[in-house]
């Protein structure tokens, strides 16, 4: 089910604080950072770029660790 996220769907992902939900707000193909966090990404292992509904706070996280959510 992974490889079918792409940006603007609706996602829930697990954080410290319990399970959350946002959108995807991109795809990375090449190293990125986000609020001073390096991440690695390739087109082999993509990573997205997820906001969190609730905080608008950016993260990301490989497809694998998303659950795509019914709009």
């Amino acid at each position: 089910m992974s490889d079918s996220i792409g940006k603007g769907d609706r996602v829930s992902w697990d954080t410290p604080q319990g399970r959350t939900q946002g959108k995807v707000v991109d795809r990375k193909t090449k190293d990125f950072s986000i609020e001073g966090n390096d991440f690695t990404a390739s087109e082999d292992e993509p990573m997205l770029v997820v906001e969190s509904e609730k905080t608008g706070a950016q993260a990301a996280h490989k497809p694998s660790a998303l659950r795509k959510l019914k709009r």
